[in-house]
């Protein structure tokens, strides 16, 4: 059963701005899922997620106006240790 079997809506490959001075100049990167507006999914196949990668998904999220994305790295022998959940608007625990 799929999101969209769900009834969700799904986007895939979704442009992230980029801002200068206030105005859009393009497009920078691209958020791999969206689902409804509201939760942003990053996917990832590393051998170890760094630091790097949570805060881009927070950027992402401060960018698109969004509070709840999961960063999903597969290279991981259980599944759910490859999951990291971000939140826009808590503070960093570093």
């Amino acid at each position: 059963m799929s999101f969209k079997n769900k009834g969700l809506k799904i986007e895939t490959q979704v442009p992230i701005p980029i801002f200068w001075k206030g105005k859009e100049i393009g497009t920078g990167y691209r958020a791999d899922i969206l689902i409804e507006r509201k939760v942003l999914i990053e996917l990832k196949s590393v051998e170890k997620v760094l630091p790097v990668h949570p805060k881009q998904l927070k950027t992402c999220l401060k960018v698109l106006d969004l509070k709840l994305g999961l960063l999903i790295n597969f290279n991981e022998a259980k599944f759910v240790n490859g999951i990291v959940r971000v939140v826009n608007g808590l503070d960093d625990p570093s």
